[in-house]
Formats: structure tokens, sequence, C-alpha cells
């Protein structure tokens, strides 16, 4: 494998979402941590458009667990999490893909959110998401919520380990 990653979002049915380069930090057989760099191109399907993205991130993606997690950084911290309720990312060659399901929970202005609600309940419907698909996103996201109240995995500090690699 490579140091660059190439990672895909999907939505339900493998649906092309958006996708971004991202350079390899730690590989195990269980997750990646990878770096998004500051001005790297973000190439949104859905919305037809390709974005440039101002801010560092270091994130997080699990092969056994449903979700994943983007942590934005500046001036050496931390300044936002953005954890998407995914199916389990998945590893092919150099690029990591997961199937979006729309309910993110998100760290902003010193407090943790659950957004994207009303989208997830139109997917569910667009896209056909099985009784317990829905049921599934509902308690992983439960699941996430307290992972990260109890600072279990990667909300532990592992997060942090990487911000080193951030250019000061």
């Amino acid at each position: 494998m490579n140091d660059s990653i190439r990672i895909q979002a999907l939505k339900f049915g493998d649906r092309r979402h958006y996708e971004w380069e991202t350079t390899l930090l730690e590989a195990t057989d269980a997750h990646l941590f990878v770096l998004g760099h500051y001005g790297r191109k973000l190439r949104h399907y859905t919305k037809g458009k390709t974005f440039t993205v101002e801010n560092w991130t270091i994130e997080f993606f699990p092969f056994d667990r449903w979700f994943t997690v983007s942590a934005d950084v500046a001036d050496g911290k931390i300044v936002q999490y953005y954890c998407n309720i995914s199916q389990p990312p998945r590893l092919n060659g150099d690029c990591v893909s997961f199937v979006d399901l729309d309910l993110d929970l998100v760290y902003r202005n010193g407090r943790w959110s659950v957004v994207d609600e009303d989208e997830f309940a139109e997917n569910a419907v667009k896209f056909g998401y099985p009784p317990e698909l829905i049921e599934r996103a509902r308690r992983e996201l439960e699941g996430l919520q307290q992972r990260i109240e109890r600072k279990q995995f990667p909300f532990d500090g592992a997060i942090e380990r990487f911000i080193r690699h951030i250019p000061g």
C-alpha cells in the first residue's frame, strides 16, 4: 500500500457521493488513520461540484465499526469532529470506501449534536433502506455517543497523537 489513500463516500446501493485524497498515517488490520491536507479537492458527485477544503483533518476509518471520524485541526488542536454513521468502511488497494447512512454526530463550538436526521428520513425512503438498516443506524449512533462519553478508542487521545504530522 502506498502513502496516498483515496476516500470514497457512497450512498446506499454503492452510489458515488464524494471523494478526496489523503495521506496514510497508520494502517492496522482493524483500522486506518489518514491525514487530509489543507487545500485538498473534494469531488462531490451528488452536488456535481468540486470543493477546496481549507482545513487539515485527521480521519479514522475502523473496518469493524459503523462510523467514521474526521477531526478538524487548527493551531495544534482539534477544533471540530464530524462523525458519519456508516456501514463499516472497506479497504480495497489504496481506496477506502464507506456507505454513508446520513446520520452524523458533530462536535462544534464545545458541544456534540446529531445532524442530518431529516436527510436520513428522506434517504431511507428514496433509497429504500430496509427496516433493520434504519434500526441499526440509530443503534450505532447511540453506541458512538456512548463511546465518546466513555472516552473509548479513538476518542481516548488516539487521534491527537497524529497532530504532530500537520505542518506548523
